[in-house]
C-alpha cells in the first residue's frame, strides 16, 4: 500500500498572507516600540533640571538616553 504524505502538494514556500501578517505584526510592534519612547521622552522633558541630574543626564541627553545612544563616560558635571 502507498501512503501518501498530507504536505505533498503544499508549497514549501511561505504563502503570501503569512508574510503580510507578519509585516503587520512587526509594524505594531514598532508603533508600540515608538509610542513608549515618546512617553518617556515627554515624561523626561517635564522633569526638571535636578532631577535629570539625579538620574545622570542633562536636557540635552534625554533623546540619546531614550533610545540607547547615551555615554556617561563623556558627561561631565562641574
Amino acid at each position: 500500500m502507498t501512503m501518501i504524505s498530507q504536505t505533498a502538494g503544499r508549497s514549501l514556500r511561505p504563502s503570501s498572507s503569512s508574510g503580510f501578517f507578519a509585516r503587520l505584526v512587526n509594524a505594531a510592534y514598532a508603533l508600540f516600540d515608538r509610542l513608549e519612547r515618546r512617553t518617556a521622552i515627554k515624561t523626561l522633558n517635564e522633569l526638571d533640571d535636578r532631577a535629570l541630574r539625579d538620574i545622570g543626564i542633562n536636557r540635552s541627553q534625554i533623546e540619546d538616553a531614550v533610545y540607547g545612544q547615551f555615554k556617561a563616560e563623556l558627561t561631565r558635571y562641574i
